[in-house]
């Protein structure tokens, strides 16, 4: 696979669900390509797709039509199996929430993935103790979660999410519950992620702030893409 395939791949995409009697049509023949290396912001309002579409391309759902495929897999190809070692493997999650271990440090925290892959345990060192200096976690590594701070919180997520090299990173409204300088410190560290390990970004958001430094946005209404922007 080359930088210029993309990453990330939507064909025709669509997602119905169903709540009692009503039928929900979630996703409406969705069209998405996504390069290595992008910093993509997908927006809209609430009820728009937008996390939809983080689900599917983390193997957290399938499409009721249409493929999602990550690396040229279809992911509704891969049996359950399959699916769960592609998203420790291959995809990374930052949420609104941090999701981390409370009984864990954020050293723990962030070499989880390492560990579940079978990472030795001094390449795991090496690796997750750069990775916290390189989010401004150095000297925090025994830390657990209650003794940190929410943006500092987020960093060891983000540290945990980038630790394997996946192939992308999910970000789902990850300035949601952070102040505003808070939030553009996490995103000036994602971003210099993105541009230093190259690591790929998409990010379902409401936040100005992280599309005012998208180098893509695309605009979602009612299931569809009704709009996007490119930026150098």
């Amino acid at each position: 696979m080359t930088d210029t395939d993309p990453v990330v791949e939507l064909d025709h995409v669509t997602k119905t669900y169903r709540q009692g009697k009503i039928t929900v049509d979630a996703l409406r023949g969705l069209d998405l390509q996504v390069r290595r290396g992008e910093f993509l912001a997908l927006t809209g309002p609430s009820g728009s797709g937008k996390t939809t579409v983080l689900n599917l391309i983390g193997a957290l759902d399938v499409p009721t039509s249409g493929r999602v495929l990550l690396e040229h897999q279809d992911l509704a190809a891969l049996s359950r199996a399959q699916q769960s070692r592609l998203r420790r493997d291959r995809i990374g999650f930052v949420f609104q929430s941090y999701n981390l271990i409370p009984v864990l440090t954020a050293f723990e925290n962030a070499e989880l993935v390492l560990r579940l892959q079978g990472v030795a345990e001094d390449e795991r060192t090496r690796r997750v103790r750069q990775l916290l200096v390189d989010v401004g976690l150095g000297g925090m590594e025994d830390r657990r979660p209650n003794e940190m701070s929410g943006g500092q919180q987020q960093r060891v997520a983000i540290a945990r999410a980038i630790a394997s090299a996946p192939a992308v990173i999910l970000a789902d409204e990850p300035t949601a519950n952070v102040d505003s300088a808070t939030a553009d410190m996490l995103l000036a560290l994602m971003e210099r992620l993105n541009r230093e390990r190259g690591a790929t970004f998409i990010f379902s958001t409401h936040d100005p702030r992280v599309m005012a430094r998208a180098r893509r946005i695309v605009r979602m209404s009612d299931g569809a893409i009704e709009g996007e922007e490119t930026r150098s």
